[in-house]
């Protein structure tokens, strides 16, 4: 390999090894008033995230999802109720925080309470980012080689992880600020501290003299 392809191919190894996506296969209960189960995943501003849910059968049994974050604000992406078999969502964060993708299966109120526990299995798939673009049908309607593909997709790795370099620089040159603030507020506030231990020492002295010359201790 030579001197000029190596760098190139270590940047395409991070990258493979870099991309963000969760895959996860779970059973959820069902019950009359169901906690929310949520898969939580990091996302950036603007990122595409696009979700695949691929909901076994479930007699009896209705499955709500919603997608929020985990700001403040608690921003609602999307919300659909009664999902069955292979569904696929799309959206765009908005914001700094983890993408929660939450599930919530309901018992129906004709189901006899016989004790008898009901699940559904749940086999979600989150993509984001460069990942949650479909190169396939870019190259069908460019007419884009494998080889043309595969570069398209290290592109928007390779972008992708510029933007995180770009948002870690903001972000620690945002924390040296903080911190070089908080530490001239405690430099401020211990000079203020000194001069005000100072200022009440010799108050107290003035105030020692005048007491002891009023009782005709000293002259």
């Amino acid at each position: 390999m030579g001197a000029r392809a190596l760098p190139l191919f270590l940047v395409a190894l991070l990258v493979c090894l870099g991309q963000s996506v969760s895959a996860i296969k779970f059973n959820i209960p069902a019950s009359r008033y169901p906690p929310a189960k949520c898969v939580w995943n990091a996302a950036h501003p603007g990122a595409l995230v696009i979700i695949t849910a691929n909901v076994g059968p479930g007699e009896g049994q209705r499955l709500d999802i919603e997608v929020v974050d985990s700001s403040e604000h608690k921003n609602v992406y999307l919300s659909k109720k009664d999902i069955n078999g292979e569904k696929r969502f799309a959206i765009t964060a908005h914001a700094e925080e983890d993408i929660g993708v939450c599930f919530r299966n309901y018992l129906d109120s004709s189901v006899p309470n016989d004790g008898k526990t009901r699940s559904r299995v749940i086999d979600l798939d989150v993509d984001i980012g460069a990942d949650a673009v479909d190169y396939n049908a870019i190259a069908n309607q460019e007419s884009l080689s494998a080889l043309e593909t595969e570069m398209r997709k290290l592109e928007g790795v390779v972008k992708e992880i510029l933007d995180e370099m770009e948002y870690l620089k903001a972000r620690e040159e945002r924390f040296q600020a903080t911190n070089m603030s908080t530490n001239r507020r405690v430099k401020n506030f211990a000079w203020f501290t000194i001069f005000s231990l100072i200022g009440l020492g010799v108050w107290e002295i003035f105030h020692l003299r005048s007491f002891f010359k009023r009782k005709y201790l000293i002259d």
